[in-house]
C-alpha cells in the first residue's frame, strides 16, 4: 500500500548540511577539550579544521541546497514578527526566528576562529598560523578575545539546546531531520528541499579545503 502524502517525511536538510552541522559540533567539543587540557597542537589543528567547515557552510549558503542557503532563511522583522504570532507562512527548513540564531552562531564561531588564528598563547610558544601578521600586542589582545568570545558562544550553544528542547516538549523533533534529512512534522504542501548538485558540493568543498590549507600556511602566499 503507498504511503500517504500527509504521512510522508518532508526532505528538508540535504547530505552536506548535516555533515557540516555534526562535524562542527564534534569540533567544537574537542577544540573545548584540547584547549582545556593544553593541548594547543591539535587544538590548533581543530581550529584550522573548524575554518574550513565555516568557509564550506558560507559558500554553501550561497550555492547550496534550497533550504541551506541564507536568501532562504535570513528574513526581515516582519517574517520574524509574523511567525511568532504563528501568521507567518510554513517553511521548510529553518524558520526566520531559528535563521537569525543560525547567522549569530555562524557570526561567533568565525569571530572565535578568526581570533584564534592571529592570537599566542601566554608564553608565544603556540601563535595561531596568522600571528605573524601582527604584533604581540594585538596577538595579546586577539587572545583575550578569543577567551571572551568562547563564553559568549557557550551562552548561545545553551540557547540553541534549549530551544531543541522545548520544540521536543511541544511534540516537535528537530534533531531527527538533521540526521535523517526528513521532517515528518512539516505541511506535506510546503516546497521541499531543491538539492544543489554532487558538482556545486565538490567545488564548495575544494574551495573550502583551499582557504584552510591557505591559511594553515600562514597565509598570504
Amino acid at each position: 500500500m503507498a504511503t500517504s502524502s500527509a504521512t510522508t517525511p518532508v526532505r528538508v536538510w540535504d547530505v552536506p548540511t548535516r555533515l557540516f552541522h555534526w562535524l562542527l559540533v564534534g569540533l567544537f567539543a574537542y577544540s573545548w577539550y584540547s584547549g582545556e587540557t593544553g593541548d594547543l597542537e591539535r587544538h590548533q589543528l581543530s581550529g584550522i579544521a573548524a575554518f574550513g567547515l565555516l568557509a564550506f557552510r558560507l559558500i554553501w549558503g550561497f550555492v547550496g541546497g534550497s533550504t541551506a542557503r541564507f536568501a532562504r532563511f535570513v528574513r526581515g522583522p516582519r517574517a520574524v514578527i509574523a511567525y511568532l504570532r504563528g501568521t507567518g507562512p510554513a517553511t521548510a527548513g529553518h524558520n526566520p526566528l531559528g535563521g537569525w540564531s543560525v547567522v549569530v552562531l555562524l557570526l561567533l564561531l568565525l569571530a572565535q576562529v578568526g581570533t584564534g588564528l592571529f592570537a599566542q598563547d601566554t608564553d608565544a610558544l603556540y601563535p595561531g598560523p596568522l600571528n605573524s601578521l601582527v604584533d604581540y600586542d594585538t596577538a595579546d589582545r586577539l587572545a583575550h578575545f578569543h577567551h571572551l568570545i568562547f563564553k559568549l558562544l557557550l551562552l548561545t550553544v545553551a540557547i540553541h539546546v534549549a530551544a531543541i528542547a522545548f520544540y521536543r516538549l511541544r511534540g516537535r523533533n528537530l534533531i531527527l531531520p538533521m540526521l535523517t534529512g526528513a521532517d515528518p512534522a512539516v505541511d506535506p504542501a510546503v516546497e521541499p528541499l531543491a538539492p544543489a548538485g554532487i558538482v556545486r558540493f565538490a567545488i564548495a568543498a575544494i574551495a573550502a579545503a583551499a582557504l584552510a590549507w591557505w591559511v594553515s600556511k600562514g597565509a598570504p602566499i
